[in-house]
C-alpha cells in the first residue's frame, strides 16, 4: 500500500473512530489524548481540502513549466510531510504524528497562497515555487 494511502486510511479510521466522542467535545478545551487527536483531525481535514484547492487555482495561473515546478515541488513537499511525521513501528504499523501533519500541511498552504494572492496581484514568479 501506498504510504500517503496508508497515512489516509489511518487519519480516517482515526477520524471515524472518535468522531462520536469528539462531537461531545469542545476542540478549544480538549480532554485528553484521543479529544486532542480527533480535533488536530479536524484541522488536518480542513487544511488538508484548502491545500487541494490552492494547489489547483495555483496551477490553472501558471504557464505549462511553471505548472511541471509546481507538481515537481508538490511532490517533493509530500516525500518531506510523509517522512518527517509518519513513522513506521513494526508492532502497530504507521504512526501519523497529527501535530506535525497539521503545521506541515498549514505551512504548505500558506505558502502556496502566497503565491496564488502574487499571481492575482503583481503576476506568477516561478522562480519563488518550492
Amino acid at each position: 500500500m501506498q504510504p500517503i494511502l496508508k497515512v489516509a486510511l489511518f487519519l480516517g479510521t482515526a477520524l471515524a473512530l472518535t468522531s462520536q466522542a469528539g462531537a461531545q467535545n469542545n476542540c478549544d478545551r480538549p480532554n485528553g489524548s484521543f479529544d486532542q487527536v480527533y480535533c488536530q483531525m479536524k484541522v488536518l481535514t480542513r487544511a488538508d481540502a484548502d491545500l487541494n484547492v490552492a494547489y489547483t487555482l495555483l496551477l490553472k495561473k501558471l504557464a505549462p513549466a511553471a505548472q511541471g515546478r509546481l507538481r515537481e515541488t508538490q511532490r517533493a513537499w509530500l516525500v518531506r510531510r510523509d517522512r518527517d511525521c509518519v513513522e513506521y513501528d513494526a508492532s502497530r504499523g504507521d504512526v501519523v504524528y497529527t501535530g506535525c501533519a497539521v503545521d506541515t500541511t498549514t505551512e504548505r498552504l500558506n505558502f502556496l497562497n502566497d503565491r496564488l494572492r502574487e499571481c492575482n496581484s503583481s503576476g506568477c514568479q516561478p522562480s519563488r515555487l518550492r
